[in-house]
């Protein structure tokens, strides 16, 4: 297995052995800075580390997440962070949820570069330190200023530039900042090249302060791509702004709303598409530098106009200063056999590295447009990151994920001129162009019947139109430093580091855990027993196979990178990732709340990376944000948007919320926040339309809802706008509430498993007769979280009783089942993944049964039970592609289940374990 990152086990040390307090207890504002004049509640302070050494000191800041129990403290408490020493931080502070008594649920903390220099912290409340620098936002009628104290930005409200300067003092460091989208109109399907590139422009519709300081500035802007009167490809830019920090961070959204159609050559393919920046440049031509990283801490390190490796030597000195970056001599003291020969020595004013895998980079430069590319290198995984500029200042620039979301590139165009043009592309031009047309062409299904078929033969739920691109959206991150000169190696090393890893700030697991949050469904790791400690080893396991798949198999790319895949083809030894449904996964039986849980019980670093990696994607690409079907998610397929089933199992905020906490990422809270009204989508597409058995047309008064995969979505959702008190709170809360009364008020409660819901008054119909309704999905992408948050929170006796019989029963015997509803489940699977309901039912009733029930449907049912067999198979070729290893035992589903039982069952039912 792979070793734990240092932090992560200094993290995990703190924790071991704390004793566990689970609680069912559950429960934004404008943020703003606390301005340290409420009164302070009670709470122990909680300890807050770095999740990882890289790129501390060298990032803007960081923005971290904590919970606290219910009470604890109340609405516009402030907040004090000090390091262990005793030494004050200045912290800001905001509230990003509430508990129902209107106390403190979650607050997100902002600190800035000055953080860096101490390793673990104290957060409690008190009124915050000062900083030296604070971060100011000034408005106009045309353009936002945000001063950090060492850099200031000026941004446009209209227009094309979305920054229009960076300066530091007397300096502009960088102007024009602006978007670049390549189109091409057809593509080439053969070997007579004739399509053609056309360009557009990022223009603003608008931009607004979300916060201003004193220790964090953000400022969003809008927009959408243009050329002439066509606007299309809708972007959504924030910029991040620290007290005292030389850099700032962006991070930019495009939502795809263009044209492919299935067969066809012509439409709306991105040849690139990147963020684009000018860079004076004022220096003489040798005290010009260029620095791009490659893999690791490598570096290509040249001047403009280099003065090494002449045949005749300027002076050991001259050659020492340039190499580091600093100004040279004045040229008269330089051997004067050089200096008179200056203007015969090249200008190198373009670089161009372009990553097109995931395993390769190229490097090249030349003297200037309309002459020949030199190669200057090449290697695996570049950082993405890069500098331009001289001994009087330049910008440092980077593309976080560049490797991972592959094609893309770094330009440096015209710097041996007064400006050099730097662009990030998050879309390489030089790769093909984004093809997202579907992959098949229907292969005759254009029937329910038909339909249904191939769904039995290739587990894809195919229908004409459906697997649409039109609506996805991907996000990307991006950090620019405005240097007052061109950066020693040891800061460019750290500013790679930065853009690769940015440093993250954590609440320890203990604080996590004690807070109550998320349903209480997860405790620190234990090792106390042998059981315990096995169960542990397999989870670890579990995620070291994932980790190790996701590099063997090469899971990456600019659409890809973050999912992984659903089943394995045994025959291959391959991931079937060219089957219909068996493909990419999409979030199918929650292998985010999987990571997530793992993530919170540990400390971890390196899984909070990759959830991290999948709440960024499974959020954007698998869910539609425009069209028709916005707000619903996209079943699992060989094309994460292909299968035509879109349903709010796959949309739903209960896989978002973790990182949105821990982080206060304001696009994964627009995203959920999106969600509140996506109760209007069932009017648009019923879910399963195409087995139904009787007539049904959408009605607005009594659509079919079903309690489980669509009403979990949708609670989800209300919960998270409830608790963030935004602007459709109450809404979201009278829906929670008329919901969960009318599923309690049904004649078989959860298990009549569907009702018609009414869109104006947001209640269920209640159903006159008793129907058993169960599936085994039904609870499985979301629904155990979500009922275990909210009957803490909302005070409904009959619907916990309800919640409570459904966790009972689904486990039971069909003789137990029959008697209780009147007839058995049927058919059922996953019992595995449901015992996690009876540990819930024995916790919450003291029912010992219930508790052994758990654990023997854990271990002896289905999944990965006491048979499995925890190996690793070598493979090499000719076998496969690449060499590694597997499990044929393994499978997502599984996975997921298993994780998800593991975790809840040792926190709920874990001194119960058989030993």
């Amino acid at each position: 297995m792979s070793p734990i990152p240092r932090r992560s086990l200094l993290k995990a040390a703190a924790v071991a052995g704390a004793a566990t307090q689970v609680g069912w207890v559950l429960g934004q504002e404008d943020a703003h800075a606390a301005d340290g004049r409420a009164t302070a509640g009670p709470g122990d302070p909680v300890r807050v580390s770095w999740l990882e050494d890289g790129g501390l000191g060298a990032a803007a800041g960081s923005t971290f997440g904590v919970p606290w129990r219910q009470g604890a403290h109340p609405a516009g408490t402030a907040f004090a962070l000090a390091t262990e020493d005793g030494t004050a931080v200045p912290v800001q502070t905001w509230p990003t949820a509430y508990w129902p008594d209107g106390s403190l649920k979650w607050t997100a903390h902002a600190v800035g570069p000055t953080a860096a220099g101490a390793d673990r912290f104290t957060l409690a409340p008190g009124t915050p330190a000062t900083a030296a620098k604070k971060v100011t936002v000034s408005r106009s009628q045309r353009k936002i200023t945000v001063d950090t104290g060492v850099i200031k930005a000026v941004i446009g409200k209209d227009g094309t530039r979305l920054v229009e300067s960076v300066s530091r003092g007397a300096t502009k460091i960088a102007t024009d900042g602006r978007l670049v989208l390549l189109r091409q109109g057809e593509l080439d399907d053969g070997e007579h090249a004739t399509a053609k590139w056309e360009r557009f422009d990022g223009e603003i519709s608008g931009a607004t302060v979300e916060q201003d300081g004193p220790v964090r500035a953000v400022v969003r802007i809008d927009g959408k791509h243009r050329k002439g009167s066509r606007r299309w490809l809708p972007f959504s830019v924030r910029l991040y702004f620290y007290a005292g920090a030389e850099s700032f961070r962006m991070v930019h959204t495009i939502t795809y709303d263009g044209e492919q159609t299935p067969g066809r050559t012509k439409g709306d393919f991105i040849r690139g598409l990147g963020v684009r920046f000018t860079v004076p440049m004022r220096d003489a031509a040798y005290d010009r530098h260029i620095r791009i990283a490659g893999e690791d801490k490598g570096f290509l390190t040249e001047a403009v106009q280099g003065i090494t490796g002449l045949r005749r030597d300027p002076g050991a000195n001259v050659r020492t200063a340039q190499v580091k970056g600093e100004k040279l001599p004045d040229p008269a003291t330089w051997d004067q056999r050089v200096t008179t020969r200056l203007k015969y020595i090249p200008t190198w004013g373009d670089y161009t590295l372009a990553q097109l895998s995931s395993d390769g980079f190229t490097l090249r430069k030349r003297t200037k447009a309309g002459h020949g590319w030199i190669p200057a290198g090449g290697g695996g995984r570049a950082n993405g990151f890069g500098y331009v500029g001289g001994v009087s200042g330049g910008l440092s620039f980077g593309l976080r994920d560049f490797w991972h979301k592959h094609p893309a590139q770094l330009d440096i165009r015209g710097a041996a001129g007064d400006e050099a043009e730097v662009t990030l592309w998050l879309w390489s031009p030089e790769a093909q162009p984004m093809d997202l047309r579907f992959y098949h062409d229907g292969l005759g299904q254009e029937t329910f019947p038909e339909q249904i078929e191939g769904l039995n033969i290739t587990y894809e739920d195919y229908e004409p139109g459906f697997g649409t691109p039109y609506g996805i959206a991907r996000t990307s991150e991006l950090m620019f430093w405005a240097n007052g000169a061109t950066p020693t190696a040891d800061a460019l090393v750290a500013q790679s580091a930065a853009v690769h890893t940015p440093p993250q700030l954590a609440a320890s697991a203990e604080a996590l855990t004690s807070a109550g949050v998320f349903g209480g469904l997860f405790a620190p790791v234990d090792r106390s027993v042998p059981a315990k400690a096995k169960i542990e080893d397999q989870l670890d396991y579990l995620f070291t196979y994932y980790k190790d798949q996701l590099e063997q198999r090469r899971w990456y790319g600019f659409w890809d990178y973050g999912d992984i895949m659903h089943t394995y083809d045994e025959d291959r030894r391959q991931w079937r990732y060219d089957v219909g449904g068996y493909a990419w996964d999409n979030s199918e039986l929650s292998p985010d709340l999987w990571l997530w849980f793992a993530y919170l019980r540990s400390g971890r670093a390196d899984i909070f990376r990759f959830a991290e990696a999948m709440t960024r994607h499974t959020g954007e690409v698998d869910v539609y944000h425009l069209g028709k079907w916005a707000g619903l998610g996209t079943r699992h397929g060989v094309q994460h948007y292909a299968d035509s089933a879109k349903q709010q199992r796959i949309s739903t905020a209960v896989y978002r919320r973790p990182y949105y906490y821990l982080t206060a990422d304001e696009r994964v809270g627009d995203l959920m926040h999106s969600l509140v009204d996506s109760d209007e989508t069932f009017l648009v597409l019923d879910p399963i339309r195409k087995i139904r058995t009787e007539p049904y047309e959408p009605d607005r008064n009594a659509l079919s809802i079903g309690f489980g995969t669509d009403w979990s979505g949708l609670a989800a959702a209300w919960l998270t706008e409830w608790e963030r008190r935004g602007p459709k709170a109450a809404k979201a809360e009278a829906r929670l509430r008329s919901t969960m009364a009318t599923i309690a008020a049904q004649p078989n409660g959860f298990v009549q498993g569907s009702a018609l819901y009414d869109l104006d008054t947001g209640k269920f119909a209640v159903e006159s007769r008793p129907v058993v309704g169960v599936s085994h999905l039904s609870s499985m992408f979301g629904l155990v979280e979500m009922c275990a948050e909210l009957i803490p929170l909302i005070d409904l006796p009959a619907f916990k009783a309800a919640w409570l019989d459904y966790c009972r029963y689904f486990n039971a015997s069909r003789t137990e089942q029959a008697a209780r509803y009147g007839s058995h489940f049927g058919t059922l699977l996953l019992f595995q993944g449901h015992s996690r309901q009876d540990a819930y039912a024995a916790a919450q009733l003291g029912d010992t049964a219930l508790a052994a029930r758990a654990w023997e449907k854990f271990y002896s049912s289905d999944g990965y039970t006491r048979a499995m067999v925890w190996n690793k198979t070598p493979l090499t070729g000719p076998t496969v592609l690449e060499p590694g290893y597997d499990n044929l035992e393994i499978s997502t589903n599984t996975t997921a289940l298993f994780g998800l039982a593991a975790i809840q069952n040792l926190a709920l039912v874990g001194n119960s374990i058989p030993r």
